[in-house]
């Protein structure tokens, strides 16, 4: 039986605000400032759910759950990263790994790693190990510098579901 992998990659940018809610990979980060999105913004979710559709052929997160839509107004980005895992495995793939990288100058992120990669991994239905999330600033640098926005980069890989029995 021959094995096909397929990778993908997905960025996504928000702009920050004060006063609102910050969502990273799944988890409530305490913060002045939060995503101004259409849903709860979480930027790191949006990207891993971009290279996961992109791997898969199936397009991207906007295809699917548009920012016009009533639907997704204020959804929590979990049950989107839940939806688009569920497309991918009924296309007939497994997600072999995550690899994703947020650039934000602050609040540090490294408390809150762990608790991503484990909340992200319980709704993809794999190990914690088999995603990195990695944090960086982009040392005063630019739009996240500056605190106005994040940036969230993701790589996955995905291959062919192979029975339990092989």
């Amino acid at each position: 039986m021959t094995l096909h992998q397929r990778i993908g990659q997905g960025i996504d940018f928000h702009r920050l605000e004060e006063g609102r809610e910050l969502w990273l990979g799944g988890v409530h980060i305490a913060s002045s400032k939060g995503c101004v999105a259409h849903s709860d913004g979480d930027a790191l979710i949006h990207a891993i759910c971009d290279a996961l559709l992109g791997a898969a052929g199936m397009n991207d997160i906007g295809a699917h759950f548009p920012d016009t839509s009533d639907e997704y107004k204020g959804i929590d980005s979990k049950i989107l990263l839940k939806r688009t895992v569920k497309m991918v495995t009924e296309k007939g793939y497994r997600i072999v790994n995550i690899d994703s990288t947020v650039c934000l100058e602050t609040p540090k992120l490294a408390p809150h790693i762990s608790a991503m990669r484990t909340t992200m991994a319980n709704i993809a239905e794999i190990l914690p190990d088999a995603i990195s999330v990695k944090a960086t600033t982009t040392e005063k640098m630019g739009f996240t510098g500056r605190g106005e926005g994040v940036v969230a980069m993701a790589v996955c890989l995905i291959a062919d579901r192979i029975p339990d029995n092989i």
